[in-house]
């Protein structure tokens, strides 16, 4: 179907981004779609099926499952379209007792310490949203988003939802340096589309959620972010952001600043697609004056449509390995990860697919007691998720 909408086709559609965030104009993501009573409905998400072993001494195994829905409903107000969005998360229940096990991964909680080596889950309410859009001429138009869990004008679209990172179940090491503003409890954005940019600001709630994945953590919004976003071209989109998020760590004092920068291509292919995603996060901790770097190339391509080959490489600085020691030195973390999926079902319904990735890594000799000296970790999965849709928007 042809989604209504008055976003002009060369500008990307909201419904392939997240938050406000811009994807290529050429990416269109798998979802379902209906008309009822001139709403228009959409639904979209991906569950994985997984077996994680990750290497060496701090490593280990587990079955688990990574997953999310979304739900959108569309409709004319006014002048503009008004769109609401809504995401779930099981991850609680489907990888509880702490979390997914990841090397080097560091951030939030779990019993009041300070996550290691494990990604937290997501909450149960990652998204409860608002976006308005109203033309104001011809090539300008006003943007206003919120709700209480959201997303502010800050980083790039987070790797839950960039077609780059569709065949990846884990989250990059980067996470809490790049996009971990994705669930944020209370967001207000408004901004201007000026032909082929969006510029845009933010207040909000910068704390990060806490262990109680089930609630809505609401408080002051207190920090503040924004962004420009260029789509120079259908196959092209680039952002940088700045912001200050008051005292999001629970167990660190203080606030930081936060910088991102990002170019995204996606290229449709006969048969297939290839996305790729370059980034850069920088975290400034104003109470240590310590600064950390993350960079980030992702790529899937999706060939004779049933096949897909993905890549991640990270370089990341942490200073979280070691929460409990006196001091917090920074190390650079190097982060290798290459895999696979065949689809075993493959139609306009459904995907399912079998994939498997491998992760080498890099790291200061320093760490070696710690992690052995070549650790190397690797997931086998199942991947289930609505089939390819063919919508655009006009």
């Amino acid at each position: 179907m042809q989604m209504e909408s008055l976003t002009p086709s060369y500008l990307p559609s909201a419904h392939d981004g997240s938050g406000t965030a811009w994807q290529p104009a050429s990416v269109h993501g798998p979802m379902w779609m209906w008309m009822r009573g001139g709403w228009e409905l959409m639904a979209h998400g991906v569950i994985y099926v997984d077996y994680n072993q990750q290497g060496g001494p701090r490593g280990g195994g587990k079955a688990e499952s990574v997953n999310v829905a979304m739900l959108m409903e569309q409709h004319r107000l006014g002048r503009g379209t008004i769109l609401f969005r809504e995401m779930f998360s099981a991850e609680s229940l489907t990888s509880p007792h702490p979390g997914f096990p990841e090397l080097f991964q560091t951030g939030e909680t779990y019993h009041g310490k300070g996550l290691v080596d494990h990604q937290h889950p997501h909450n149960v309410f990652a998204e409860l949203a608002m976006l308005y859009m109203l033309p104001l001429t011809e090539k300008v138009s006003w943007e206003f988003y919120g709700g209480p869990s959201a997303e502010p004008a800050i980083g790039p679209v987070t790797y839950i939802h960039r077609a780059s990172a569709a065949e990846l179940p884990l989250a990059p090491l980067g996470h809490h340096l790049q996009d971990s503003t994705h669930t944020s409890f209370g967001v207000i954005t408004t901004g201007f589309v000026i032909d082929r940019i969006k510029l845009e600001a933010s207040a909000f709630n910068g704390r990060e959620p806490n262990e109680e994945r089930w609630s809505i953590q609401l408080a002051a919004l207190d920090s503040w972010s924004g962004r420009a976003i260029v789509a120079p071209a259908a196959n092209w989109t680039a952002q940088y952001s700045i912001g200050r998020l008051e005292r999001p760590e629970a167990l660190e004092p203080g606030s930081q600043f936060r910088q991102t920068a990002s170019v995204e291509y996606n290229r449709p292919l006969a048969g297939g697609n290839w996305a790729t995603t370059l980034l850069w996060g920088r975290v400034h901790k104003i109470a240590t004056d310590t600064t950390l770097n993350s960079y980030l190339l992702e790529s899937t391509l999706n060939f004779r449509e049933r096949n897909y080959a993905f890549s991640r490489l990270e370089l990341v600085d942490k200073d979280e390995l070691f929460p409990q020691a006196p001091v917090h030195p920074v190390y650079r973390i190097g982060a290798y990860t290459f895999g696979g999926v065949r689809d075993l079902i493959h139609d306009h319904a459904w995907q399912l697919g079998l994939g498997a990735d491998v992760t080498f890594y890099s790291k200061p000799a320093v760490l070696d007691s710690a992690y052995g000296d070549h650790p190397v970790s690797f997931q086998i999965f199942l991947r289930m998720r609505p089939g390819n849709s063919n919508h655009g928007h006009h």
